[in-house]
């Protein structure tokens, strides 16, 4: 009999960077904590991710007490940030919300767009509690995200990546696989299931924080992304094309809004609830 298990957590203190792994992440309303309170914005204030810039998979953010995050890369100067001003903000554009965020210090910028070969801005997400709503289509009065690109939490489970693995070995670009699980940026992994199991959840119990599941995830070109080298390829798009198709999305994964707050911890057992 298969046991749910919560296998592993990532923060990506950064939105768009290098991801995290915690042993531990505290749960809050909008997200894990510490989880896309930073991002970065390009000369018309609109969010600079992976689909514009590959390179920033090769940079790093770590927590550091009080929020703030210290920034790294290969071969560069590490450069910590603090928690800016939040007085200073700018009314940013995120996908299809406008959000107002505190404009990190001038040393940040120049570190971001030297590596990048971009003129790029670091953004703070000071008050995560208001100012940016859930898709009412999907969460209820009140809820709220972080900068994720549209809901708090991200789930994926290891047998569904298998079974994906498999189809991708089957098709025209079967040298690109298999595929590692950093190409799909989850916040929590699942393993214990059986392949595509999560597609059937509707409210699952991790530890001790409930969460309800409540869309799967459509995918994008940042799944093409080798996160180590930042070099593109056809997978997966090309097989979930083929086989997780709901009409213009290609899914993997599910997005969660949590139901209450508290810890989650690998090993945690999770409870599908219905």
């Amino acid at each position: 009999m298969l046991s749910p298990v919560l296998s592993a957590v990532h923060i990506y203190p950064v939105k768009s960077l290098a991801a995290r792994a915690a042993d531990e992440a505290a749960v809050e309303p909008w997200g894990l904590g510490g989880d896309r309170r930073w991002m970065l914005i390009d000369h018309e204030n609109r969010v600079v991710t992976q689909r514009q810039r590959p390179r920033m998979a090769q940079l790093s953010a770590e927590l550091v007490p009080g929020g703030g995050v210290a920034l790294s890369a290969p071969g560069s100067p590490s450069l910590r940030v603090e928690v800016p001003d939040p007085a200073r903000t700018v009314l940013t554009e995120l996908h299809r919300s406008k959000v107002e965020l505190a404009v990190a210090s001038e040393a940040a910028h120049a570190w971001f767009s030297a590596r990048l070969g971009a003129e790029v801005r670091l953004v703070h997400l000071d008050a995560p509690s208001y100012r940016r709503f859930v898709d009412p289509e999907f969460g209820r009065p009140g809820e709220t995200v972080s900068l994720a690109d549209g809901f708090p939490l991200l789930l994926t489970a290891r047998a569904s990546l298998d079974a994906l693995n498999l189809l991708v070995a089957q098709g025209d670009d079967a040298g690109e696989g298999p595929l590692p699980m950093n190409r799909f940026r989850p916040n929590v992994v699942v393993d214990g299931i059986a392949p595509w199991a999560e597609d059937g959840w509707k409210r699952i119990v991790i530890g001790e924080v409930a969460f309800r599941v409540v869309k799967p995830c459509g995918r994008c070109v940042v799944t093409t992304t080798d996160q180590r080298t930042a070099e593109r390829g056809k997978e997966p798009l090309r097989t979930l094309a083929r086989h997780r198709r709901n009409g213009k999305q290609l899914l993997f994964g599910q997005n969660l809004i949590p139901e209450g707050t508290g810890v989650i911890r690998t090993g945690d057992p999770v409870r599908v609830l219905d």
